[in-house]
This record gives structure tokens, sequence and C-alpha cells, in this order.
């Protein structure tokens, strides 16, 4: 970054310290505010944050293609070390600054996050109104948002795991957010731990990224690449893609890791419409778009991504095609489009992935918001069972829903239309049995989606015909934010609007320079690229496949309202494999909880029966051993002693008594016997020494 520089992309890593500075403040003084003054003042700070990234993006979009990277370095932070290359032996050099990184995949993310995110902060101030806590709830929801800049625009990987942790932290505190409720603190801690999984394999990739490139810079990793030769199918390479993946299939829900999002519905809907649409969730696809040159390397990692990321789509449109609480419907339908985000990646087409990411993040909060709203005129009823007949009490609310709902199915030219057959059409091009679960799933879409309508909006009343519609429920700060997603909802998508029908793909070409698959590492189509007539054929059968999907869900739900009671009973056990998400919670329940509980218990018992025992018993006669060792010593060995001195005491006082007797005959009779004792050794001394000199 040079000091010419324009002033936003200068200063765009300020842009998360705005919600960051209202998240504090509402952490030392908030409970001292009044409600006005912590709306205003976290709204304020998002929708700064915005304007500060609509900035950026118009002095990014200005600059020449090839120089639309920024990297500012705000501190160094972990200092740079010589690291040993795993791949080729050598040293490459590992560091990480506190760097954020500006260029077209990055802005776009900031748009989505604080333009969502300042939508869904005004409706809250409707939504929340009556509720406690607000001060907690304004300051967990900015930091929520810092955390996801902080993740999106940085620029190496140690940087993006700060975010990436944070991130999961703020969705334990708003999952909780009701920390009273049981099923709320339970749900918190099950994504908590859910993604904990997915958060060690992305740990381990970042550390393999340092080992085998030398650098976890993002900058650096194609000319890390390009140096160090590497094949294509490179060994190192596919680990590294399939533990980032891993990391990815954790915070975005995919298989085996997406028990965690249906139950985070036990949040506030606006938390729901945030984690949903403009961030956690999302931020497992943008790490496998913004690592995209090394899974470009990896076709088994890329594969790998592609079928799992399909199969995802088409199981989660399943569970939602049963789902009776609304919020749940919604829950499954952005695990199921989450996976059309994976496998637009695992065929390559990341910019495509980008491209749903962002429509997704228009239409999925407007039907959160709208939900929202729908929840709070029935009184916090969720049941579909229990709705019907609402479009005339909730006309805006039922128009915007419509809305989404024409969107999510991929109904032409609403924004959904176009990202969904961009993907499906690079799926055609590379993979066809992914295109076909592509294909199958959009009619899934379709059909659960308009179902959810119908039994909303259609039909008579089902246990609320006497019930008011609350006054907040219409609130102006609810109305506008839905509103303004509607539109986005249906214009969102033209900027990306597809050459085979008259457009250009303008955002394609707009991410390409930072995500798109050099020649040398292109994945080889299958199908060749196709004509224009190809393509819009292509999307004639989409609309099909949608029309018939709106068409069952109509029949079924409006026409011939018994008509799912029985198919439910002619598959019997097959549906109540999918209402229960095909027992994958159950298999975990038994395994990691309920086992883990069993094991703990054995292991308690156990430890009661057996190594309490022995060692109770063991210590008990260790201790009657050394009781009787104690006794043992005391008798003999000190009493004994004791003893002993006495003894020799009365020996030797009975020895030397006899030569004290104090009486002077005794004496004179000792002096004579040793007189005579000394004189007799010494004539013999001399006698011995004579007969000595003699010989």
């Amino acid at each position: 970054m040079t000091a010419g520089t324009p002033f936003f992309l200068r200063e765009a890593w300020l842009v998360p310290l705005f919600p960051l500075a209202t998240a504090i403040a509402m952490l030392f003084v908030g409970r001292r505010l009044s409600r006005r003054a912590i709306e205003y003042a976290c709204c304020a700070s998002v929708l700064v944050a915005f304007l500060f990234s609509l900035g950026t993006f118009a002095q990014l979009i200005a600059l020449p293609t090839g120089h639309r990277t920024i990297v500012a370095t705000v501190f160094e932070w972990l200092p740079a070390a010589p690291v040993h290359l795993a791949h080729g032996g050598g040293l490459g050099v590992f560091g990480a600054e506190w760097a954020f990184q500006i260029d077209p995949l990055s802005v776009v993310m900031l748009l989505i996050v604080t333009g969502v995110g300042f939508l869904v902060h005004v409706y809250s101030i409707g939504y929340m109104d009556g509720e406690s806590g607000l001060y907690r709830y304004f300051g967990f929801m900015n930091l929520f948002v810092f955390m996801m800049l902080v993740l999106v625009t940085a620029a190496n990987l140690a940087v993006m795991f700060v975010g990436w942790e944070g991130v999961g932290l703020c969705s334990y505190l708003l999952i909780a957010f009701h920390f009273k409720k049981r099923a709320a603190a339970d749900a918190a801690k099950k994504a908590f731990v859910v993604n904990r999984v997915g958060d060690a394999a992305f740990l381990l990739g970042i550390f393999a990224t340092s080992a085998t490139l030398g650098t976890i810079r993002f900058e650096e990793m194609a000319p890390a690449l390009a140096a160090g030769h590497f094949a294509v199918g490179n060994g190192a390479l596919t680990a590294i893609a399939l533990l980032l993946f891993a990391g990815a299939t954790g915070k975005s829900a995919q298989i085996p890791l997406f028990v965690w999002l249906p139950d985070a519905m036990e949040g506030p809907t606006p938390v729901s419409a945030l984690i949903h649409a403009a961030t956690m969730v999302t931020a497992g696809v943008y790490i496998v778009a913004r690592t995209s040159v090394i899974f470009a390397m990896a076709p088994a990692a890329l594969l790998v991504v592609a079928l799992i990321g399909a199969l995802t789509a088409l199981a989660a449109a399943s569970m939602a095609v049963v789902q009776t609480d609304i919020k749940k419907v919604l829950a499954y339908s952005t695990i199921s489009q989450l996976g059309y985000m994976f496998l637009a990646c695992g065929v390559g087409a990341f910019a495509a992935g980008i491209f749903h990411l962002m429509t997704h993040a228009f239409f999925k909060s407007l039907l959160f918001l709208a939900a929202g709203s729908v929840i709070h005129a029935l009184a916090g009823e969720q049941d579909l069972r229990k709705m019907g007949g609402l479009a005339k009490k909730l006309p805006v609310t039922y128009w915007v829903s419509l809305v989404a709902a024409l969107a999510l199915s991929g109904v032409f030219p609403f924004a959904g239309f176009l990202s969904k057959d961009l993907i499906l059409g690079e799926a055609y091009r590379q993979n066809v049995l992914v295109w076909v679960i592509g294909y199958f799933t959009a009619g899934m879409t379709a059909f659960y989606t308009f179902r959810m309508i119908f039994l909303v909006f259609h039909g008579e009343p089902r246990g609320h015909e006497e019930m008011p519609v609350p006054a907040h429920a219409k609130h102006r700060t609810m109305m506008v934010p839905m509103i303004l997603l509607a539109v986005l909802a249906v214009t969102g998508g033209w900027i990306g609007w597809p050459e085979a029908l008259g457009g250009s793909d303008r955002l394609v070409h707009f991410l390409e320079p930072v995500i798109g698959t050099p020649n040398a590492m292109r994945v080889a189509p299958v199908h060749g690229p196709g004509s224009m007539g190809g393509q819009l054929r292509l999307m004639v059968l989409s609309e099909l496949f949608v029309a018939l999907g709106i068409f069952l869900a109509w029949y079924m739900y409006v026409r011939r309202t018994d008509l799912p009671g029985v198919i439910a009973r002619r598959l019997g056990k097959f549906h109540e494999a999918v209402w229960h998400g095909y027992y994958v919670n159950a298999f975990y329940n038994a395994v990691f909880v309920s086992g883990v509980k069993k094991l703990a218990l054995e292991l308690g018992a156990f430890d009661r029966h057996v190594i309490d025992g022995v060692g109770v018993r063991g210590t008990a006669w260790a201790m009657r051993a050394a009781s009787r060792a104690a006794g043992w010593w005391d008798k003999w060995g000190i009493d004994g002693t004791v003893r002993a001195g006495a003894v020799g005491a009365q020996v030797v006082g009975a020895l030397t008594r006899y030569v004290q007797t104090g009486r002077v005959q005794a004496y004179m009779l000792f002096i004579v016997a040793g007189l005579v004792g000394f004189l007799g050794y010494y004539f013999y001394l001399a006698h011995h020494l004579a007969a000595h000199a003699m010989r």
C-alpha cells in the first residue's frame, strides 16, 4: 500500500472497529443506557461500517483490474521465523502480521455483512420490543458483526482464525440469549461443541499450510505454489484442502456436522437471520473461495467438496419437506443452499458460489425476518399446522415472503434464479452426477418453500381465528428492512446477469482476478462450455422442475390437504427417518452423549467398587501393618534401647562399686595387687629379652 492509496482503501481496516466500539460500550455502560440510546448507537455503528464499505468498494472498482488487492498491516503480530518446508526441503519464512486484505472478494463480503447486518439490527428494534437485556443483545450482535468483518478482511490464516473463533463464540452467546430457557442453553452448547470439531481440523490445516508453503498469507500462496513446482494432485495440498474443508463443514453445517444449525433456532429470530444469511454459516464457503488456489491444485479434494455439497443439499431439502416448525424449515433450507455453494466450489466455480452466497443473504434473511413477523403475530407460535389464512392479517409480510420464496425457488428473474442456474450450468460442464442432484434439489426447494407459504398464508385459519395481531408485529422498524430486502431479492442478482440472457456476468468477472482458477489449474470440463442455446435449454429445464415443485405444493396443501397425511403413512419408516434427520442426531446422542455418559457411569462404578474398594481395603491393611510395625519398634526398638541402657548402667555400677568402697584396707589391697602384677610382668619381660640377646 502506497501513500497515494485512496482514503477508504487505505483506512479500510477501520471498518470492523465501528461495531467493536459499540460492543465494548454495551459491555461497560450498556446497563445504564436507555433503550433508545442502545438501539441508536448499535444500529448507527453498523450503518457507518456499511457506508465505509461502500466507499471502499467505489474506490476499489475504480482501480485497474490488476491493482485491486490492497494489504494494510496494522502491527506485527507473529514475528517472522524460518520454517523447514515439508515439500522439497529448504527453508520458508513463517510470520503473521495483524493485517487486512481488501480485494474484490473481501469487499463483496464487507457489503453483505454490513448491509444485511444493518437491516437485521433495525428490524431487531421492533422485534425485541419489551425484551429485557437489550444491551446484551445488541452488544453481542455488534460483536458478531465485528468478528465476521475480521474474518472476511483477514490477510492471513492466523487473523482469519481469530475471526473464525470469534463468530463461534458470538453464535454461542446469541443462541443462548434466553439462557434461562433450557432448550436455548443446550442448543448453544451443541453449536459450540460441534464447531470445535471442525475448528480442530481447520487449525491443523493452517499448520499444514505453513509447513508446506512456508507462508499463511493469502497473497503469497499462489507464488509459493509456483515456486514449489507442485504437481496437480499433490498429496500435501490435497491434505491441506481436506482439512480446511473439514473446518468449513462445521461452520457451514455440511454433512456430517450439520446437526447444530436446526437447534440454533432457539435464539431470537433476528439472530437466526444474521447467522444464516450474513455471518457465521457463510464463513465456510468463504474460506474455500479464499484458498481456491490450493483447492484448484487438489482435484480429489474438489470432488469431495462437490459430492458433500450435493448430498447435503439433497438431504437437507428432504428434511425441510417434512418439518412443521417454520424456523426449522428455513434452517434446513439454509443447509441445503450452503450445499449448493459448496457444489459450485467443488466444480471449480468459486465465483458462482460467492454469487449464490450474496443472493442467498438477501432472500434467506428476508424469509427469517418474515417468519419473525408471523411468530410475533401468533404470540410465539411456530407450528405450521396451527397457522393459515394470515395473508389478510399480515399483507406486507405475505408479499415480501412471496418474493423471497420465488427467489429461493429460483424463479426467473429473481436473484436466486441467476445464481442457482449459474451453479447448475457449471455443474453440468464438470460433473453430471452433482448436476442431476442439483436439479432434483431445485424442484424440492420450490416444493418445501411454497408448502410453507401455503400453510402460513393461505387456506383457513387453524387455531388463531380470534387472535389479534400485536401492534409491534407491524412496527415500521420491522417492515422497512423487509421491504428493502424484498427489493434486493428481486434485483440483487442482476449484477451477475448471464451472457446467455444478454448480460456480461459482471460479478463473476469482478471476482475472477482473486478466485478465478488459473488456466494451468482448471478442471477439464466433461461436456465443454456449451452454446448459448444449450445454456438456455438448461435454464428452461430448471424452471420446469421449479414449476413442478410449486404445483405439487399447491395441489397437496391447498387443493388436496388430506394427501400429505396419506403419503406420510404410506412412506412409513422412510418418512419417520426423514422427520428425525436420518437419525444423525440420534447416532451422535447414542455415541457421543449417552455413550460418554454411560462410559462415565461405568468408570464411576468401577472406581467405587474396584479402585475405591481395593484402595480402601489396601489402605486399611497397610495402616494395620504400619500400626503393628510401629508397635514392635516402639516395644523392641525404642523401649528395648532404653532398657538396654539401664541394664548396662547397672552392670557397670555393680562392677565399679567394689573399686570405690571408701575403705583404706581395700585400697591398700588393690595397690599391693597392682604392684605384684607390675613386678611380675617386668621380670617376665626382662627374662624374655635376655634370652633373645643370647641367641
